[in-house]
């Protein structure tokens, strides 16, 4: 089994930044893409970043694109989301979540595993 816990949510003010973190443990071999993922109140989980193993390959939707950005430290089995310019509607619990299938992965039934959540609220 895999672990995942996400940690670095919080309270920002729109248009300040924010970065949450995921460290990875257990059985952690053979765990290639990660992602991040948002559920607001009321929405269903939505997708918003994408990273490969090497880190080379980055995808993002629309709505965050250019002010969010993943990154990955394998040594430390971490993942990164950094936030900027951050807006009332990016308020939700924002997942991490890791996949066995190489290659960038949107839809979140391709991911085999998934953190708690940390809340995100960005206050206008």
């Amino acid at each position: 089994q895999v672990q995942l816990v996400e940690s670095g949510g919080g309270l920002v003010q729109a248009g300040n930044s924010l970065s949450v973190s995921c460290t990875a443990s257990g059985r952690t071999f053979g765990i290639g893409t990660m992602g991040w993922f948002r559920q607001a109140p009321g929405k269903e989980r939505e997708f918003i970043a994408s990273i490969t193993w090497s880190g080379g390959n980055t995808y993002y939707p629309d709505s965050v694109k250019d002010r969010f950005t993943i990154s990955r430290d394998n040594a430390r089995n971490t993942v990164y989301l950094q936030m900027n310019s951050l807006k009332p509607e990016d308020t939700a619990v924002y997942y991490c979540a890791a996949s066995r299938v190489p290659g960038l992965v949107l839809n979140p039934a391709a991911y085999n595993y998934w953190g708690q959540g940390t809340q995100v609220t960005v206050s206008s």
